[in-house]
This record gives structure tokens, sequence and C-alpha cells, in this order.
């Protein structure tokens, strides 16, 4: 290790930022020229490249009070020209606070129809076996299983979730698909140089969605043991909402159409007609795949609004359930093109008024630089939950990955420091999260409104908020925005369990022992911040 070391702080010796920036402006360019002149990725000098996108401070916006559903419904429908918008009963929706409420809901679900999962890793198929079961020895094989996997965190290792789902692969070929998703970033010599598990830093699938027939669970868990026993994430459920289950099923066949296929041998090939990931051309393969995904939202979003322009002209009847909460599912996948979460997630944040309290949680706290301008020059008050280092998930880690957490420490204090500077240290308060022996994924945020004690909108889903979120992987969250008040409650209970298991941050909190950071993670920090 000390040849390493030495050429480490050789190289970096004369780093500054502005050195830094302009180096990787330059490479940046060069990229991308090279990428449209070749139609080939070639980013092996990829870890340099920073952050280019950037924004004005907010404006301190101060939105209009509004009282009712109408008021709510008019200070949020604007998501609704950029996605589709869904109204639903409040209390179809439940939110889930624990590991394993969160296990025990999937468990209970016994599909007739369709079971789709979409995630990144994968351990328990025990449920979606028995169900398949079921339905042979009922003779009526209606139910289908559809699973989309990334393809380098599904493929890691000997054993992977590509061997563990070949037996029902096997057994049940006509119920089954597996779709495997390979960024079309990973490509030619980078593809055959960056090793197993480093690979999947280049981009992945990353959503998490597990849909059931009518009803689904939207989260930021896998289907992994920690994440039913002791690593905290959040999740919602949502039953017998059948038009929101329709849309995320046709939104995972649609990135399903743009995957490699799983064969019952272990093979892998692309279906007719489609490009392939890292074989075909770049920008073939992801206008491609932007017609394809963005079809499925944009043939939902003109449907709802035409639903809703009706049940506008129809008054609610006594007696029946009101459609009092509007889900809106925010999609981001850069490397296709798609944006849509970034675009909603900028102006909820810009529009953060002076009424308003924005809890924010992410468990890898990197925010974008974007997303960090838009924070220190709101009007809105933040409370941002992250973890400490002995709950993040790298926490004790082998090799280079084992420093991560030390990174998430040189991260988070540049940003309370400039927190500092500018004086808000009053508006913008940091929480570190602490549980002994758990490890902490929470990821989202709860808007508070008008000085209510309930908030009224939250994001859910797999985006961090990180450049990674943003830039590189398949991301899907949806907005709840209710005036249903057990859902309200629900949604405060969640954020108050959450924020207790923490403590404020302070400058003595950078100076505790746990938070030494070695200078050599600071120097290669800037450099590889948006790779985790």
């Amino acid at each position: 290790m000390a040849a390493p070391m030495t050429w480490t702080r050789l190289v970096f010796s004369g780093y500054t930022p502005a050195f830094c920036w302009g180096l990787t402006r330059i490479t940046y360019r060069f990229l991308r020229t090279h990428e449209r002149r070749r139609g080939s990725a070639v980013l092996l000098l990829a870890p340099l490249l920073a952050e280019a996108d950037s924004a004005p401070l907010a404006s301190s916006y101060r939105p209009q009070g509004f009282t009712g559903a109408e008021g709510l419904h008019s200070r949020f429908h604007w998501m609704a020209d950029h996605v589709p918008a869904f109204r639903v009963p409040g209390g179809c929706i439940r939110i889930l606070h624990s590991p394993d409420e969160f296990y025990q809901a999937m468990k209970v679900f016994n599909p007739s129809k369709r079971y789709s999962v979409t995630f990144s890793f994968l351990l328990k198929v025990d449920c979606m076996e028995e169900a398949l079961e079921r339905s042979q020895e009922d003779h009526a094989p209606d139910l289908k299983v559809s699973f989309l996997l990334d393809y380098t965190r599904g493929s890691r290792g000997k054993h992977n979730s590509r061997t563990m789902l070949m037996s029902l692969l096997q057994r049940f070929p006509e119920q089954m698909r597996v779709s495997l998703y390979h960024t079309p970033d990973l490509r030619g010599l980078l593809r055959l140089l960056v090793p197993e598990r480093f690979n999947e830093t280049i981009g992945v699938q990353h959503i998490k969605a597990y849909i059931f027939d009518n009803s689904l669970i939207i989260s930021g868990a896998n289907l992994s043991d920690s994440y039913f026993t002791n690593r905290q994430d959040r999740y919602v459920l949502l039953e017998d909402c059948g038009e929101v289950a329709d849309f995320f099923a046709e939104l995972v066949g649609a990135v399903g159409d743009v995957s490699l296929q799983l064969q019952p041998d272990n093979s892998v090939h692309m279906m007719e007609g489609m490009v392939h990931p890292y074989k075909g051309n770049r920008a073939d393969f992801s206008a491609s795949a932007q017609r394809r995904i963005q079809e499925v939202v944009n043939t939902a979003r003109v449907r709802q609004s035409m639903l809703e322009a009706e049940c506008s002209e129809i008054p609610d009847s006594d007696g029946t359930v009101p459609n009092d909460t509007w889900i809106f599912p925010l999609v981001q996948m850069k490397p296709l093109g798609i944006h849509l979460d970034e675009q909603v997630t900028k102006r909820l944040l810009t529009e953060a008024g002076g009424d308003s309290v924005v809890y924010l949680t992410s468990g890898y706290f990197n925010l974008t630089h974007t997303y960090m301008q838009l924070v220190l020059g709101a009007a809105a008050d933040y409370r941002i939950l992250m973890a400490s280092p002995e709950v993040n998930g790298f926490f004790g880690a082998k090799g280079v990955a084992g420093a991560i957490p030390e990174a998430y420490v040189h991260l988070a204090r540049q940003f309370y420091n400039k927190v500092c500077q500018l004086g808000q240290q009053s508006r913008v308060l940091l929480h570190e999260y602490h549980r002994p022996d758990w490890t902490f994924h929470a990821k989202g945020l709860w808007y508070y409104v008008g000085g209510r004690d309930s908030p009224c909108l939250t994001l859910i889903g797999s985006p961090n908020f990180g450049y990674r979120s943003v830039h590189r992987d398949l991301e899907a969250q949806i907005a709840i925005v209710t005036e249903n008040e057990e859902l309200q409650m629900q949604l405060q209970q969640e954020q108050e369990m959450l924020y207790q298991s923490s403590t404020q941050v302070s400058n003595s909190t950078f100076n505790q022992p746990d938070r030494r950071v070695k200078l050599w993670v600071k120097l290669v920090t800037p450099l590889i911040k948006n790779f985790f």
C-alpha cells in the first residue's frame, strides 16, 4: 500500500478545486466529442468527471396560502404538466415503518394475475415460488411474474440473483420473465477493464417497486435479508390503486423491453428489434429506450388528464369515498434522456417558501450542486437527516469501500461549513441517525406548509438526491399530495420516528475521533463523489 499512497500524494500535492474543475471540464468535453464521433463510450477517465450543472440560488418565493383540497390541488398540481396524476382515496395508502412491516406486507399478498418486482439485488424468492406453485395447482396459470434486475448487480459473484431465479425460470417458463437492465455507459474497453462490483458505479437499475395485481409497494428497499431485519428504509403500500399499479407494471415492462432477457440456460439476449445496450450504438440505444419508456409516461399522463376533466364535471355523490389524494410518479433515467424526477424536485425546492418546513433524508448524503444551491438559497426551513458513520451501509467494509463513510463525513462537513458561512444555522439543520447494529437507507422528504402540524406532501422511492441518482442510475419515486388527515398523521409519525433516532449536528460533531477523515480521502472525494 505504500507505493500507491506515495503516488496519490504526489499527483495531488498541487491539487486545488479550480485545477480539478478545469481538468474535469476539459476531460468531459473531450469524452463527449469522442462519443458523438464514434458512438462508443470511452469513459476510462470517468472518475475525473465533475458536475457541470448549476443553478442560481432560489429566490425567496413565498407561495400564497391555501385552504382545503382545492387549494392544495392548485398549489401542487403543476406536477401534472410533467407526469401522470392519479387521484385516489387516501385511505387506500398505508405507510410502513419498519423492515418487519415491509416483510410481512410482502408475505401477505396472494396475487392471482400479476407479480412484478424491480430491484437491484434479490435474495428472497420464496413468496413468488409459492404463488407460482399455487397457480399451477389451481390449473389457472394466469399469474405472470416479471422481474427487473440490474445486470451488473444481479450477475455479481457465482451465486447471485440470476442463479437464484434459474430454477423458477426453468420450472415456469411460460409465466416468468427476468429482465436484466444494462447501462449503456458501461461498454467497450471500460466494460472489460473495470472489475466486478466497481462496474456498478457507472450506473445501475435502482428502482424499487413491488406490484401485486392492483396493489403495490414503493420503497428504497431491496429484497434481501438486511432490508427485512435491521436496515431502516421507507415503504408505502398502495392497496386497490389499480391505475397506479398498472402504470408501474407498464413502466417495468417498458424498461424490461430494452433490457437483456434471461434464458433458462443462464444466457441472455435482446428482444427482436431492440438495440443492444453495450454492443449497439450508444445514441441509438438511448433514443430507442427513451421512446419506449416515455410512451408509457405520456400515454398515462394524457389518460389521467382526460379522466380528471371528466370527473370534475360530475359532483361527488353522498356516501362515496373521497379521492382526497394525488399520486405523481416521478421517473429519472438521465442516461436515456428522461429527467422528470429532477424537474419536479428542483421546482419543489425552488418554491419552498417561508411558510414551509422541509424534512429531507438520504442514507447517502451527497446533494448535487444544484440541489445544494436551492436548499441554501430557499426561504423554507430545512431539517436534513443523514446516516452517522456507524450506520452507513459501507461501515466496516473491506478495502477502499471501507473509506466511503469517511467520504460522506467529509461531504457533510463541507455542506455544514457552507451553512455556517451563509449564517443559515437556524434555518438549515443537519441531523445524524444513530441506532446500534442497524444501517440507515431511508430517503425522501416531507413537506409541511402554512404552519401545519402534519405534512401534506412526501417524496418516497429510490432516489438519494445525489449525482448518481440524477445522472447515472434508473430511479423512480412517487410524490404523494394528500388532504387526508389520517394519511397526513401517518406521514408525520414516520418522519418523527426517524428523526427521534437522531442527534443534531454541530461544530463539535466533526471534532469527534470517529469523524476524523484521512488526508487521502479528502483529496480523492471531489473526484469520486459522483460515483457513490
